[in-house]
């Protein structure tokens, strides 16, 4: 069977546009046996077309090899590969590994950038990096201190080399590159020290900047025509930003853009998220605060916006808003629609058009969230689009120094960057959950450069009145805005799912498991146990006739920063230290690859 890599929907974007796009990572990614970007395809599906292991014999699967990164701290993203190599990374100090597949998995070359360790200190939560990219002949690494590097893929040779921020500002970049046509974009991390957000275009060829589009302030920064860019349905206007801050506010803003970014090569757009504003008290910047917390649409070539939608107008709870846009073809009341599906931090999920930006979906993904009733779905209502905040949960109704209990769901959103997945064989959307409350206490924070600020105390625990853990994996029907099967996990599901054409669906647990289920059903079928928690993404190819899954274990990010930084106080890592202490009796540090595969 001749097998191709992507969905549906992938598939039919990149065969009618694939000459608008970067044709070596086309061909990579039209090839099942590779691996080629940390999403599997442009679509951002992560479903591969393998189908060697099926749900009747995955539960015979096998740790096959494994490999070492040297570095104990939060191991987020897969790894590539491109023929017969595979590229692994690491968090800091962001050693990148090419191992040859025909040689056991040999080192070929490895890069350790040299970086001051100062950088660290300003990295918000874990030193955690989401992965390479890939694109005429070079791999791509977004360092911790902002250096954009583009190495040799056969060799490791330093092509390159841009400084894309300023880590004495708190700028850090833990995001991964996306190359597209003959570019490489990338985002910037720094919200909690007032970095104001941007997404960057690099030419591939010699690094030099092409565009760059700020997520605040005057139009032309941020490359926004105020008559042609759409809002809803309507021209955002002008000054759009500017006048939902106080001051120059938006100069600190926040909006950074640290997640994940997709491609529609027939629609030649770039879609991306943005993060929560600066400072998280919410009554030192007055106003809807765009356009931190919203989803944007870009022209690839040129950066110019075509549509935006702001899902947090205000946001009073960290509900950073840069998780995946998945791109689906899927029938809605009777008709084919190009959709964009994304899970929300802030608890619903949101099915669009993905070529005007109309908002057709949103709905809750976990049952447990309170902070809002609805998103109004009246296009003639001037609430149009906008959560309806329940009083009780607002941050800031009592004033500063008050601390509102119970708000569902915690910072770390019903859902952070882990990314879902999507099969097109059973129209489900794979989701991995948190299932965590908080309570929250803003307080007054001035600003200075390279300084936190942040300007809230948050504590952390599992959803009252549920199963007591802090995790589901879901399945979504992104049409009808339902949850089809929930499973429950003692903690928040922290890995990246992966659908395959063997109507098995992949996930990892905090604890360190590797799961495999029935993508119709949800019925486990196979688990087991690696040497750390698994926050990375599985992945999935195919060598020398055999299929291979694959995934970082080492546990951190978020959820896992006290084990990870050593931090005890309950109320460190942003809240997330005292939510997530039963941890450490499941599992320690660790930084391994875990490969595996069908006994022979």
């Amino acid at each position: 069977m001749k097998h191709v890599m992507l969905g549906v929907a992938a598939t039919l974007l990149l065969t009618t546009a694939a000459a608008s796009a970067n044709e070596s990572l086309m061909e990579v990614m039209k090839d099942p046996k590779q691996f080629g970007t940390q999403l599997g395809n442009y679509a951002g599906t992560r479903y591969s077309e393998l189908d060697q292991i099926t749900k009747d014999n995955v539960g015979d699967l096998r740790v096959d090899w494994t490999f070492s990164t040297g570095v104990l701290r939060g191991h987020e993203g897969a790894p590539l590969v491109i023929g017969d190599i595979m590229y692994v990374h690491a968090p800091f100090p962001n050693t990148v590994y090419a191992l040859d597949l025909n040689d056991e998995g040999k080192i070929i070359w490895r890069y350790t950038p040299q970086q001051n360790p100062d950088v660290i200190g300003v990295m918000c939560c874990d030193t955690v990096n989401r992965g390479v990219a890939y694109g005429d002949g070079m791999i791509f690494l977004g360092q911790a201190d902002n250096t954009l590097v583009a190495l040799d893929a056969k060799t490791g040779e330093v092509k390159w080399q841009v400084q894309n921020g300023d880590a004495a500002k708190g700028e850090t970049n833990t995001s991964a590159p996306f190359v597209v046509k003959d570019k490489v974009l990338i985002g910037i991390s720094g919200g909690e020290y007032g970095v104001r957000g941007h997404m960057t275009a690099y030419n591939i060829k010699d690094g030099s900047q092409a565009w760059r589009a700020y997520s605040t302030g005057p139009d032309e920064e941020m490359l926004v025509d105020p008559e042609k860019t759409m809002v809803l349905g309507k021209p955002i206007g002008a000054n759009s930003s500017i006048d939902s801050w106080e001051g120059d506010q938006w100069q600190i803003g926040g909006g950074t853009t640290w997640g994940w970014t997709t491609y529609d090569p027939e629609l030649n757009l770039v879609y991306y998220g943005t993060g929560n504003p600066s400072t998280w008290n919410p009554a030192q910047r007055p106003g809807d605060n765009k356009w931190s917390m919203t989803i944007m649409a870009r022209d690839a070539d040129t950066g110019m916006a075509k549509w935006f939608y702001q899902k947090t107008p205000h946001d009073e709870w960290d509900y950073d808003g840069v998780n995946e846009h998945v791109l689906i073809d899927k029938e809605m009341d009777g008709q084919m629609r190009k959709l964009l599906v994304t899970f929300d931090r802030n608890g619903f999920a949101y099915t669009m058009d993905r070529e005007s930006g109309e908002l057709l979906v949103a709905e809750k993904y976990d049952p447990a969230v309170n902070w809002a009733t609805e998103v109004n779905m009246d296009k003639n209502s001037d609430q149009y689009g906008r959560p309806q905040v329940v009083a009780e949960y607002s941050t800031e109704q009592n004033g500063e120094d008050v601390n509102t209990t119970g708000v569902c769901p915690a910072a770390l959103g019903s859902k952070d960057q882990q990314p879902s997945a999507y099969s097109p064989k059973t129209g489900l959307n794979y989701v991995p959950t948190n299932h965590v409350c908080m309570d929250y206490e803003p307080f007054r924070v001035s600003y200075a450069a390279g300084q936190p600020y942040v300007g809230a105390t948050l504590s952390m625990f599992p959803a009252p009145n549920s199963h007591g853990g802090m995790g589901n994996f879901i399945a979504w029907d992104a049409a009808t805005g339902e949850i089809k099967w929930s499973l429950p996990e003692q903690f928040s599901v922290w890995s990246g799912a992966l659908a395959t054409a063997g109507d098995v669906v992949f996930y990892g647990t905090l604890e360190g498991y590797l799961k495999a289920v029935d993508a119709t059903t949800g019925e486990e079928l196979y688990k087991f146990k690696t040497p750390s928690g698994i926050i990375g993404n599985v992945m999935t190819y195919e060598h020398d006739g055999k299929q291979y899954v694959g995934v970082l274990s080492g546990v951190g990010g978020w959820a896992g920063i006290g084990l990870a930084a050593g931090l005890t106080n309950a109320n460190d890592g942003l809240g997330a230290v005292g939510g997530y202490a039963a941890l450490s009796d499941y599992t320690a540090l660790g930084g391994q690859l875990t490969v595996f595969a069908l006994p022979d």
